[in-house]
């Protein structure tokens, strides 16, 4: 009995810590332009390794309501529906088809290779929905808006995909370990 309820348990309590956690990194950003570094995705890919790609993508979608409705949990400590569809609000939206497919990919694959592929992958299509958007919204041209909101973040975020293919593991081992992960 206390199994069944222990795996009940553990994954809603640790996508509420994995919502909580992107509320704590979200809004810390470093302003660059008019899109700012933001520490959001690497909290969804280490949510990924700890959750997998449905709770991991949940608990992202829970931090994006409790932006939505006004908390200050989104870049620069803002919130509400203005941030969403202001030029920046498709990267916000855009996030959702990254944590599915670099999800997938980490939850099928074992190999770190084709783990960050996928995190590349769901990145790139991050980037392509946050830019159109981005496009739309501020009147840029695709080449101005990919050199100010896609470029110079591409190295950040290669490294915060290799920071969490070392972190989201080496947690979720210790918590396997310590008999706190339903794999256990």
């Amino acid at each position: 009995m206390e199994t069944k309820t222990k795996s009940k348990v553990y994954p809603l309590a640790m996508t509420a810590v994995m919502a909580a956690v992107t509320c704590v990194l979200g809004p810390m950003s470093i302003p660059i332009g008019p899109v700012p570094i933001s520490f959001t995705n690497l909290a969804i890919y280490i949510s990924l390794y700890l959750l997998g790609w449905k709770r991991g993508t949940l608990s992202y979608l829970v931090y994006m309501l409790i932006g939505m409705v006004g908390m200050p949990v989104f870049s620069n400590y803002s919130g509400g529906m203005g941030k969403l569809f202001g030029p920046t609000g498709g990267y916000i939206i855009g996030f959702i088809p990254m944590a599915i497919i670099a999800g997938i990919v980490i939850d099928k694959s074992r190999n770190r290779g084709i783990q960050l592929a996928g995190m590349i992958v769901g990145t790139a299509l991050c980037y392509a929905f946050g830019t159109a958007w981005f496009c739309f919204q501020a009147g840029y041209a695709v080449g101005a808006a990919l050199g100010l909101c896609v470029f110079p973040f591409i190295p950040g975020d290669l490294a915060k995909m290799v920071i969490a293919m070392v972190i989201g593991p080496m947690i979720r081992s210790r918590l396997e370990q310590a008999g706190l992960h339903p794999a256990h």
